[in-house]
């Protein structure tokens, strides 16, 4: 199939197609993770966003049914530079163009992926369309490029989040074995989750480490959440415009005048900061990637992280209750806070993230030991 990618700037770039055939829209950003092509495909913090992986080579591994991370592919569109044509792995159960042929989701490859993070890099990120078929026209998927009306301002919660609440048991295991559901009696802690399209990996390093997870829809009242008695509440990623979750901020703020363990993980990060009296931010092309460096500024120690998010916490405009704990070292954006007299702190990056680094994944353990003790949580990593 023919295919081509063009930007709301008019640059085309014009490829081979895979995948479905069709037109997606979204807000183009650009991935420099080498791994987890599978787990970024199925992150519903990508919802609206078509992702261009920096990586040459993707699809070597194939892809199968245990590691997404969430039921299906949440990325409007995906672009590559080499696409192989037979992957090779004893975990692969199907190659990369079928698995996104069956979900609907059209693929480019074989364009300069150098160029156009370049692109992005030097002008932002903005709005694109990839059009795939036997036949492409450019000024289509210009004119559709262009009506596509961005993320800010965009709440795309309904469109990931569970409708429905539902309890999460299963830990994680070796590669041969799958995962695993918890033994009997091995959850000690109950942790109500809101999801806003919570990672399936999140909810799992939780059950490592003997939480027993309530997801909740988003719009639980806090009163709701009360009633389940938990020793912890985890505030989940998602995707959008933060600014747009007048509900969710609310319910944040009932809940910080409880004496509760509060974690925000990537958008739950950013809540807090909302509902705490700070302001968003839209990032000029946001961090999408495995590779970078974050520092606890209590320690000293960098944290080599996994990113995906497109909009920040502006830490000069949060009150002097609030500590800033971690910061980016690409560009000094705010990655980590606390509520000060509290066990309430959030992270902006995502220390469960399967196709990165395992450096922040300790900030987990800090999360659970808040659960038996009223002192300050410090969610060193």
């Amino acid at each position: 199939m023919q295919a081509v990618l063009v930007l709301a700037d008019g640059s085309v770039f014009r490829g081979r197609g895979f995948g479905a055939p069709g037109l997606a829209v979204g807000e183009i950003c650009f991935n420099t993770a080498m791994t987890g092509y599978q787990e970024i495909l199925t992150d519903p913090s990508y919802r609206g966003q078509i992702v261009t992986l920096t990586y040459p080579h993707i699809g070597n591994t194939g892809t199968n049914g245990e590691d997404a991370e969430g039921r299906t592919i949440f990325c409007s569109a995906l672009v590559v530079r080499n696409l192989p044509r037979r992957p090779s792995s004893w975990r692969s159960e199907e190659d990369l163009d079928h698995y996104l042929r069956r979900q609907g989701i059209p693929g480019l490859a074989d364009i300069d992926t150098r160029a156009l993070t370049r692109r992005l890099r030097e002008g932002g990120a903005q709005n694109a369309a990839v059009l795939v078929g036997d036949v492409v026209d450019p000024e289509t998927a210009l004119d559709a490029a262009r009506a596509f009306p961005g993320l800010e301002g965009a709440d795309l919660i309904a469109e990931v989040a569970s409708e429905q609440r539902s309890t999460w048991t299963l830990r994680s295991g070796h590669p041969a074995e799958a995962y695993r559901a918890q033994e009997q009696d091995a959850a000690t802690h109950h942790v109500v989750v809101y999801d806003f399209g919570a990672k399936r990996n999140i909810l799992r390093l939780l059950a490592d480490r003997g939480c027993r997870c309530t997801v909740v829809p988003p719009d639980t009242s806090p009163q709701e959440v009360l009633a389940l008695r938990p020793h912890g509440v985890l505030f989940a990623n998602g995707p959008g415009d933060p600014a747009t979750l007048h509900g969710a901020q609310q319910h944040m703020r009932a809940l910080l005048e409880q004496d509760l363990p509060i974690f925000g993980l990537c958008l739950g990060h950013q809540i807090l900061g909302l509902a705490l009296g700070a302001r968003s931010l839209k990032m000029k092309f946001g961090h999408h990637g495995a590779n970078h460096p974050v520092q606890d500024l209590r320690t000293g120690r960098v944290l080599i992280t996994s990113q995906n998010h497109g909009f920040a916490i502006d830490a000069d405009t949060l009150p002097a209750s609030v500590e800033v704990t971690h910061r980016s070292l690409f560009d000094g954006s705010l990655q980590g806070m606390r509520l000060r007299g509290t066990r309430v702190f959030s992270f902006q990056g995502h220390p469960e993230a399967g196709p990165g680094p395992h450096d922040a994944s300790s900030i987990f353990d800090a999360f659970v030991a808040s659960f038996s003790h009223r002192a300050e949580v410090t969610p060193h990593a």
